[in-house]
């Protein structure tokens, strides 16, 4: 399959944390005939992530779709745990994905520790105004020195320290 323009083909990828993400790597799959190739699987993939989300409990929303070969769906969950009370669901599963069109013959799961799709780390740090440190580091000061409070008055004071 070709695509003309990377426009053609701009859509949101299931499975992504962001919609601009998923733009950008189907613009990106599309700009490239080699590329482009590959993008009728990243779609199907998703299709296939997206259905299984679905049709299981939202306790299995950290479970992942690996692979989808010859009628073979692997997917990964993130403990053992997970993957026990999943057993349990897979006639469920294979049911709602047949349904939807899916020809699927055998489940497998397999634990993985880490999920396929990294997390969205957040680096902005908040602005305070001068009245807002000055405020965090005369708290710091005025709370009673126990030992309870020690940690609290030791993050706050770092706190404002570091915002100055």
């Amino acid at each position: 399959m070709r695509f003309t323009s990377s426009n053609q083909f701009s859509g949101h990828i299931y499975g992504t944390k962001s919609r601009q993400t998923s733009i950008g790597a189907t613009d990106f799959l599309g700009a490239n005939a080699r590329m482009a190739s590959l993008l009728p699987t990243a779609m199907r993939m998703g299709r296939l992530q997206k259905d299984c989300a679905d049709a299981l409990p939202p306790m299995f929303s950290d479970c992942d779709v690996l692979s989808f070969e010859d009628a073979q769906l692997v997917l990964a969950t993130p403990t053992s745990a997970v993957a026990a009370k999943l057993k349990q669901q897979l006639p469920k599963l294979q049911g709602a994905l047949t349904q939807r069109g899916w020809q699927i013959n055998n489940i497998r799961l397999k634990v993985q520790v880490t999920r396929s799709i990294a997390p969205v780390v957040h680096t902005r740090q908040l602005d305070f105004p001068k009245t807002a440190v000055d405020a965090f580091a005369e708290l710091g000061e005025s709370l009673p020195d126990t030992p309870a409070n020690a940690r609290l008055i030791a993050a706050i004071k770092a706190m404002a320290a570091r915002r100055r």
